[in-house]
């Protein structure tokens, strides 16, 4: 099948989950529009891969979300810490926020601020929706957010090979260039 094909099409779908996800918060079930968010971010990071014909950001995606899958599942297992409402033990740290941070930091670092920004509008709404339906604990949402953005900071390099970042640090702020070569 033609790449540009496969990326319209998972574009779509992207954004079809998108209007769902607002339409079921709209109605009041915000668990499920985060539920919705969590397979959007993905799909539309994961689609851009594919409308760019970016082989290598696709690679960075698979190796990027596939470790925070997996950190994500270690910790929930090994911390076993109690959901806020249920008798579940897989509180820590959140899976929907890593997830919904994975995507959010991959489109920033790979595709710039332009799109990252939305994304990350889009990330910080799942892992709000997280604690506001009492699946998890605000430490979880930000563990699984940090969790999910770090393996996508160590494995994503800017697309066409300048990235403009912003800065704060040490009372210092400014904004950072960074070129491939």
């Amino acid at each position: 099948m033609n790449f540009k094909i496969q990326a319209i099409r998972l574009t779509l779908a992207a954004v079809l989950c998108c209007i769902s996800m607002f339409a079921n918060a709209v109605k009041g079930n915000v668990e499920k529009s985060g539920d919705i968010g969590l397979f959007a971010l993905p799909l539309l990071a994961y689609s851009s891969t594919f409308y760019l014909e970016d082989e290598q950001g696709r690679n960075e995606f698979y190796k990027s979300i596939l470790s925070t899958a997996l950190v994500t599942q270690l910790l929930k297992v090994t911390v076993r810490k109690k959901r806020p409402i249920e008798d579940s033990y897989t509180s820590f740290p959140s899976g929907h926020a890593a997830i919904a941070f994975q995507s959010a930091t991959f489109i920033e670092q790979r595709y710039g601020w332009k799109y990252g920004l939305p994304a990350f509008a889009a990330a910080t709404y799942v892992g709000w929706t997280r604690v506001e339906s009492k699946q998890h604990y605000t430490i979880d949402v930000l563990a699984g957010a940090a969790i999910g953005a770090l393996t996508s900071l160590y494995f994503t390099t800017p697309y066409n090979g300048m990235q403009i970042t912003p800065y704060a640090k040490n009372r210092s702020y400014g904004v950072e260039f960074s070129t491939t070569f």
